[in-house]
């Protein structure tokens, strides 16, 4: 748990075998479906349409490690921009887990995917039609791989997303990331 002046970031851990995350967990069509309605489908490189086939890349692993990192504001009473808050809690947890996550692929041999959508650039280059400045780093979410990201929070992590809106900070965000590899139950 990491407690820090306006927030408190906790990570809780699950595992599962990738085929049985597979088949309970993930419906590509419905959400995929979801990011064609996204202005950032096919304009980051961390969103679909990929240019690999996600089956093959999801299959190639045997264990999937889901982490939910749940940040609570402190004072919500004292949030005057909701928006630039929640950003702000957000991006600063991203950046952690990011790079945690990526001393993991290198830790499990496994394939990492961060939560939500790309910070690495202010403009994807895919927008452009050139490649990625950070092919090294960029990662796909679980949600842009089909994943129900509602379902895998409440069932696998045993917490409920909570939603909020441009006035009224939730009581907790909840980011979704995980690493798909050779990865121990017992951690």
């Amino acid at each position: 748990m990491k407690t820090r002046e306006d927030y408190i970031a906790e990570d809780f851990t699950a595992t599962i075998p990738v085929a049985e995350y597979m088949a309970n967990y993930r419906d590509a069509e419905k959400f995929i479906g979801f990011c064609r309605q996204c202005t950032r489908y096919n304009t980051y490189w961390a969103c679909p349409p990929f240019s690999f086939n996600v089956d093959h890349y999801l299959s190639q692993c045997q264990t999937a490690l889901i982490i939910g990192t749940k940040i609570t504001p402190l004072h919500p009473e004292r949030i005057t921009d909701v928006i630039s808050f929640g950003k702000e809690m957000m991006e600063t947890e991203r950046k952690r887990t990011d790079e945690l996550l990526l001393e993991m692929e290198k830790t499990y041999k496994g394939r990492a995917f961060f939560p939500v959508s790309c910070l690495l650039c202010p403009t994807c280059t895919r927008t452009e039609g050139k490649p990625c400045l950070y092919p090294e780093r960029v990662r796909p979410s679980l949600e842009a791989c089909g994943f129900d990201i509602g379902k895998t929070a409440s069932e696998l992590l045993h917490i409920e997303l909570k939603w909020g809106d441009k006035d009224r900070m939730p009581e907790y965000l909840l980011l979704v990331s995980g690493i798909f590899g050779d990865i121990q139950k017992d951690l």
